[in-house]
């Protein structure tokens, strides 16, 4: 198994939002992550980004917590 690149990295982290991951994919993404913080933090943002976006589809924002 070849390690990944943070541009494959990056490309599987939004297709998981679409898609469920193999398991090679899954592991080749907690490799990469766990030696790459720039990745990692790539990842945290799009989870961010993801949840506000779910709270803007449900009317809700950050005033109304």
């Amino acid at each position: 198994m070849r390690m990944m690149d943070c541009k494959d990295v990056t490309r599987l982290m939004s297709e998981r939002y679409e898609r469920t991951l193999s398991l090679r994919e899954r592991l080749s993404l907690k490799v990469h992550t766990a030696m790459c913080i720039g990745c990692t933090n790539y990842g945290k943002h799009m989870d961010v980004l993801r949840k506000a976006m779910a709270r803007l589809r449900e009317g809700q924002t950050s005033d109304e917590r």
